[in-house]
């Protein structure tokens, strides 16, 4: 089971990033996905969740409106586009199977958001 993210990078407040995320190693559909963040105080928050039929998500308060979780079966890649970004959105982004696998992270994208 593996998950590679990409996508972040520096960028200003208001900006916006899209992050993806590249799995392996287990039924990708039949997964619900999520994204998690860890801050530089070191907390992990769920940030976002896809449920298996791609229609259903759900977000953190702190991000709802801002961004955007998505999938696609086919190509087993889950994605977060975010908006309107906020220095207090700065962390490390991993994406995640919701349920199981719980040992199996990925290395993460740095998302910075700094003027």
């Amino acid at each position: 089971v593996q998950f590679v993210e990409s996508g972040g990078g520096l960028v200003q407040p208001g900006g916006s990033l899209r992050l993806s995320c590249a799995t392996s190693g287990f039924t990708f559909s039949s997964y619900s996905m999520s994204w998690y963040r860890r801050t530089p105080e070191n907390e992990r928050e769920l940030v976002a969740a896809i449920y298996t039929g791609g229609d259903s998500t759900d977000y953190a308060e702190s991000v709802k409106g801002r961004f955007t979780i998505s999938r696609d079966n086919a190509k087993k890649k889950v994605f977060l586009q975010m908006n309107s970004l906020k220095p207090e959105d700065t962390a490390v982004y991993y994406c995640k199977t919701l349920v199981g696998f719980p040992t199996n992270w990925g290395q993460g994208t740095q998302v910075t958001v700094s003027s």
